[in-house]
């Protein structure tokens, strides 16, 4: 369990210098255009994701988001399973010099359970 608490601890941490959305508000991104990055595995992508969403895994995220999303003022939304590791991952954009990233709160189990979403999934 000691992983499991490092990614709460993390996530938690970098809560602190991030902006957190909704899944609403996650839907008003995606209609303006922003890159949806999804930082989970693999075999979690493959078995569902937000439509439009490319895979950019939290472990590889530093070295492979420029030739995911090369502008460092796309706006972009981070998203993974329940939300700790799009924390994360959102923290490291905002270091590696992007603009407008936000996580999305919850994660993929908030978006799929939003009314909104169902709107445009």
């Amino acid at each position: 369990m000691p992983y499991v608490q490092d990614i709460l601890k993390r996530a938690d941490e970098a809560r602190t210098r991030i902006k957190e959305i909704s899944p609403e508000d996650a839907r008003a991104w995606i209609e303006l255009g922003a890159a949806i990055v999804d930082v989970r595995e693999e075999k979690e992508f493959a078995a569902g994701k937000i439509p439009g969403a490319i895979l950019v895994s939290l472990g590889p995220l530093e070295t492979a988001i420029e030739a995911a999303v090369p502008g460092k003022s796309t706006p972009v939304l981070v998203y993974c399973a329940i939300g700790h590791r799009s924390a994360i991952g959102a923290d490291v954009l905002q270091q590696l010099g992007y603009t407008s990233v936000a996580s999305l709160g919850g994660g993929l189990k908030a978006y799929l359970e939003s009314s909104e979403a169902r709107k445009i999934a």
